[in-house]
């Protein structure tokens, strides 16, 4: 899950402790962090934009993108509004 910088009212912080709380106790929390500034480097040429909308990451164990909707209610980002990216991790 990756929370973006764009919500529509200021995020509770408050609300994180609880949030991740609920989630540990899922036994399907495998962890997560804020994100502070980035840079993007390449080898030749520009770089691409680095990705300053997306302010941190939880990593939850679902069965697929479907089942880890069920991990938004309470989300401090989607309740003010803002988007929770999904991504699966793919094992290589």
């Amino acid at each position: 899950m990756l929370m973006h910088s764009d919500t529509a009212r200021p995020e509770d912080g408050n609300a994180w402790g609880p949030y991740l709380e609920g989630l540990r106790a899922s036994g399907r929390f495998d962890g997560g962090s804020s994100l502070g500034p980035g840079r993007t480097v390449r080898a030749q040429g520009d770089p691409g934009d680095s990705a300053d909308h997306i302010v941190g990451y939880l990593f939850v164990q679902a069965e697929d993108i479907d089942a880890a909707r069920a991990f938004l209610p309470g989300n401090p980002v989607y309740e003010a509004g803002g988007t929770v990216e999904f991504r699966e991790l793919v094992e290589d």
